[in-house]
């Protein structure tokens, strides 16, 4: 029989995202390698944010036009390299059933399952399938490595002669049941977010950095951070994925859980414009998007902190009349009344000879995307306060 103390911990959990990606229809260069999904085991391997005692799993066909069959699915403490922990296997019932079909344009969630994982776990999800579509829904910048075996592999601890890919399919979201106090941080962003740059497997981008830290401080350690970033992103129209705009109700407002969002998007728009003219009407465009995706999220109770646009004097980007753009829309992110906050990424990563251009040594070389030094210093740099739940 419980105690009341059990009890009323019990019923003070809610359900909460501690992992998850932004999803978007896979080009042809990023697809998975052979042998391919269909008839094969694929195991692809996250690290959490926040831990508990049970959780769920997303699998997505949203971008697929025709179903996918799925035989069989579970998870695992990842061992590193493909490897799992045997003793720690759980199967993934979905309604009650191993044996799932996801139809095309879908999403299903995982029956609850229990299984114990601490924070910043590295968790194996591995998946058998049956026929799986010629469009592929995913997260090609997952940098960190899965593993695909010819045949039913689901209960082995090591997947040999697999191929290997540094990419994430199907998989879309872990929740986890934790303290009612709980919350989630979500950042929407492009390739800066997605972590172009970072170590693969090294799970050191600088949300990673930011979830660390508030780990490890008391009035944090209950705030889980979720990485909507994709490479080659726009706010304002369809680049690489669905726009921050058309993906906004599904990668922010539908957020298990989520307290906090971080806007930090936009170099993309900026970055392709031709003209001044343009440019300049693509900044006027992109604070009005601003401000609507603030809006709507003040509208569902979320806190909303905008980020400023990073230097790239010296990127394929840059121009004078580009550079003019980011200046308006920085100006603005530093100055308006919408957001709640302003995490100025400008400032902390200039350089202090050439304040267009990223400090020299936090770059990959290409004056646009940070290094591993950079996002260290990124993630670093942002008050924790802002996210106090204690």
């Amino acid at each position: 029989m419980l105690t009341p103390a059990c009890s009323r911990n019990i019923t003070d959990q809610i359900w909460v995202g501690t992992w998850s990606t932004a999803l978007q229809l896979v080009e042809p260069h990023n697809m998975p390698p052979e042998p391919g999904l269909s008839y094969n085991t694929l195991r692809q391997v996250v690290r959490i944010s926040i831990g508990g005692d049970s959780i769920r799993v997303r699998l997505s066909n949203e971008f697929g036009h025709s179903r996918i069959e799925i035989g069989g699915a579970n998870i695992a403490i990842s061992q590193g390299d493909g490897a799992v922990d045997t003793s720690t296997i759980k199967k993934l019932t979905f309604t009650k059933s191993e044996n799932i079909v996801i139809e095309p344009g879908s999403t299903i969630t995982s029956d609850p399952v229990q299984f114990r994982i601490k924070p910043r776990s590295d968790i194996a999800i591995t998946i058998y399938f049956g026929e799986t579509p010629a469009d592929v829904t995913g997260h090609p910048g997952s940098r960190t490595t899965s593993y695909i075996a010819e045949g039913n592999h689901l209960t082995e601890s090591v997947l040999t002669e697999a191929a290997k890919a540094d990419r994430w399919y199907i998989i879309n979201g872990i929740d986890v049941k934790a303290p009612e106090e709980s919350g989630v941080i979500v950042v929407i962003g492009n390739s800066i977010t997605d972590g172009r740059g970072s170590g693969t497997n090294k799970q050191n981008r600088w949300p990673d950095i930011l979830a660390e830290r508030l780990l490890n401080n008391s009035g944090t350690r209950d705030v889980a951070v979720l990485n909507h970033g994709i490479g080659g992103n726009c706010v304002l129209r369809p680049c690489l994925g669905p726009s921050a705009l058309e993906r906004f109700e599904r990668d922010v407002l539908n957020v298990t859980g989520i307290k906090w969002l971080i806007i930090f998007e936009g170099i993309n728009d900026i970055g392709q414009t031709p003209d001044s003219v343009t440019a300049l009407t693509v900044a006027d465009k992109l604070i009005k998007a601003y401000k609507l995706m603030t809006e709507k999220a003040h509208s569902a109770g979320i806190k909303v902190y905008g980020a400023t646009i990073l230097p790239f004097k010296g990127s394929f980007y840059y121009t004078s009349f580009r550079e003019e753009a980011r200046k308006k829309v920085n100006d603005w992110i530093r100055n308006n009344k919408d957001f709640d906050a302003v995490i100025d990424f400008d400032i902390i990563m200039r350089d202090t000879e050439e304040p267009l251009s990223l400090k020299p040594g936090t770059h990959t070389g290409d004056f646009l995307h940070p290094n591993e030094t950079g996002y260290k210093i990124m993630g670093e740099s942002i008050d924790l306060k802002l996210f106090s739940i204690k």
